[in-house]
């Protein structure tokens, strides 16, 4: 019964993204079907398929490997802080970003990354017919991160068209750098995380081609250079490698920052909003407040009523917060609930959709196209967020048809 129930949700998303599409007539249908078959397909193959299992495994290893070379420069400076029975998460998930994004910026800098993005963008464009820059903006975003993806592609940006904007704006709630991954698969089970990451991908291109489609001529379809520092027609030159690397490493130290400060100020918010709720009446609570909020949408992911209620207070705390935020509280308690619980709670979680992304994004653009873009951008918050929670929605459905 459960199966069928999250097969209802994943029509009830579609059905939610319908109803508040921006242009009904213009949703190119067979692109919708070639998605969702798509999604599907990955979501059978990496969670079903022994070969799919497999690479899943292989990726997990790669990453948790990578996490004991960075612990290695970590110990080196801080021997208290990783030779201990368990390590903070300070330690053992934030600092290894001091080795991951840099790793990342290099593979970029020599031209691994960009030829990757290039190809596998082409690919997806010709798989789902949805424009060229669009598919390979899902592809770019989720090995670069939203504001890093949007920012190499200014020129991309300042040329297109507004509603185009809008679609990569909504498209950038949804994705998770790939330099985290590695953070969140010491919180939440690797196999359920990395089969997040693609279904997020398809699923971004698929809600917004719903909610915001837009005709695009074929002279428009072109997609410019990855990290091109042109200006005024010239091409820039290449910055040295040292120097490269020295700016990485320093936007790393100012990412673990930025995220230390985000869990610190949320969870101490939360603390508040739960203690001022407290001495209104004792039982009421931010977590039940949301939970009854978002348990329908919960309920619809194929859950009994106690796990769909505790799943949808999870949901509503990390729209609120953050994705660490959840990790945190729900990972103590993981081995507790159901398989199929912990595969949907945790795609529904691998995912930058929450209100602090908003402004980062729209900061982002405010700093990279004119203010009439912007603007449009601005006055779509709404159109924001709930792209980001159905394509959260979604991939946790379609994943979790083949997790029981």
């Amino acid at each position: 019964m459960f199966f069928f129930i999250d097969c209802l949700g994943i029509m009830v998303f579609l059905l939610i993204a319908v109803l508040f599409s921006k242009q009904r007539k213009q949703i190119d249908w067979r692109s919708v079907g070639m998605l969702i078959i798509l999604n599907i397909f990955i979501a059978w193959f990496l969670t079903t398929f022994s070969i799919g299992r497999e690479v899943v495994k292989a990726a997990a290893a790669g990453f948790t490997w990578l996490l004991s070379v960075a612990y290695t420069g970590i110990g080196f400076a801080f021997s208290d802080w990783v030779k201990v029975p368990q390590m903070d998460f300070f330690t053992s998930a934030l600092l290894p970003i001091l080795l991951v994004v840099p790793l990342f910026d290099l593979l970029t800098y020599i031209g691994f990354l960009p030829f990757i993005i290039k190809w596998i963008g082409k690919i997806l464009a010709i798989i789902s017919r949805q424009p060229k820059f669009e598919s390979f903006f899902a592809i770019e975003m989720m090995f670069l991160g939203n504001t890093e993806a949007l920012a190499v592609s200014k020129h991309q940006l300042q040329a297109m068209k507004g509603q185009r904007n809008l679609t990569l704006a909504m498209m950038s709630m949804s994705c998770v750098t790939a330099s985290l991954i590695g953070v969140y698969t010491t919180m939440m089970p690797a196999e359920f995380i990395l089969t997040a990451i693609p279904l997020n991908v398809i699923n971004a291109l698929l809600v917004t081609s719903i909610l915001n489609p837009v005709i695009i001529e074929s002279k428009e379809d072109i997609v410019a250079s990855i990290g091109s520092n042109e200006e005024n027609g010239t091409k820039g030159k290449k910055e040295p490698l040292f120097s490269f690397l020295g700016n990485s490493i320093i936007g790393a130290g100012r990412l673990i920052l930025i995220i230390a400060a985000n869990v610190i100020a949320f969870v101490a918010l939360a603390a508040l909003i739960d203690k001022v709720l407290g001495s209104i009446y004792p039982q009421l609570s931010l977590e039940h407040i949301l939970g009854i909020i978002m348990y329908p949408f919960a309920w619809l992911l194929g859950l009994d009523t106690h796990e769909a209620f505790a799943f949808a207070q999870y949901m509503g705390t990390k729209i609120v917060t953050n994705e660490f935020v959840v990790m945190l509280n729900v990972g103590p308690h993981l081995s507790e609930y159901s398989r199929h619980l912990q595969g949907t709670l945790t795609i529904f979680i691998t995912s930058f959709a929450n209100f602090s992304t908003i402004g980062m994004i729209i900061g982002c653009f405010k700093s990279l196209v004119i203010t009439e873009k912007n603007e449009l951008i601005s006055s779509n918050v709404s159109y924001l967020l709930l792209s980001g929670i159905l394509v959260s929605l979604l991939s946790a459905g379609i994943g979790g048809l083949f997790i029981w």
